[in-house]
């Protein structure tokens, strides 16, 4: 019997009846036409899993009810920060979506010279808030329980400013000309920053604002990778070396 992995932005513990999501609520009743008493599991991105059983369903509300919560991590030993160039339209969303599932911990949205996506303040809430929701719709379909950081969209200028010398993670920024490969990278630390650009990618001015903030080149093959695949790959070849993946 499947048993849905719900998403729910609250505090849970044991004997709680709360109301589900709308979203999530229609689809049970509707889609999935789940009847009183079915199984859930219920996660808020605290690292937990929450068993419950729907309770009550109406058109108005859906109901669950916290019948345990269980310790369940399935976490990467890699600390992975995404630090991706904003990409246009379903690109974005498909590039936090697989992110997610393979395991990053932090995705940084960054304007580059070459974004050609402009966001106002306004705008840049609203997709925020959106990327979000796809990242929490990733954790429930893959089994994650901690949902990986999402940070407002900001210029990779200003980004690589206020990054700490003290932090000791490595850092790779993806360009077709480095020499260096993941099979060269050896040993990492615990932690790992990767810089992908948007489409046309990182021009010589972001190069050089990564290079000054301590990013090393990552060259993935000898064809060029499109913005949406080039990120993806080099989680996947660092989850190879010191994540979950080796």
């Amino acid at each position: 019997m499947r048993i849905p992995r719900i998403h729910v932005p609250a505090a849970l513990s044991a004997g709680d009846v709360l109301q589900l999501p709308e979203q999530a609520g229609e689809h049970l009743a509707r889609v999935l036409r789940l009847e009183s008493g079915h199984p859930l599991i219920l996660f808020n991105g605290d690292g937990s899993e929450y068993d419950a059983r729907l309770a009550t369903l109406s058109k108005r509300a859906v109901t669950a009810e916290v019948v345990a919560c269980r310790e369940v991590s399935r976490e990467s030993p890699l600390s992975l920060t995404l630090v991706q160039g904003v990409a246009r339209g379903e690109k974005m969303d498909w590039i936090l979506q697989k992110a997610t599932e393979l395991g990053v911990a932090r995705i940084v949205p960054v304007v580059t010279e070459r974004t050609e996506v402009r966001l106002d303040e306004d705008r840049a809430g609203k997709r925020l808030a959106h990327w979000t929701s796809v990242v929490a719709a990733a954790c429930e379909q893959c089994g994650r329980n901690t949902l990986p950081d999402v940070l407002a969209p900001q210029k990779l200028m200003t980004w690589c400013a206020a990054l700490s010398e003290a932090d000791t993670a490595a850092r790779f920024a993806l360009l077709p000309e480095a020499g260096t490969g993941p099979r060269d990278i050896g040993a990492l630390p615990q932690g790992a920053i990767l810089l992908v650009g948007p489409e046309g990618g990182l021009s010589d001015h972001d190069i050089a604002i990564a290079r000054n903030a301590g990013f090393r080149g990552l060259r993935l093959g000898p064809r060029i990778l499109r913005t949406e695949t080039a990120g993806l790959a080099a989680i996947a070849a660092l989850q190879a070396i010191a994540g979950d993946f080796a």
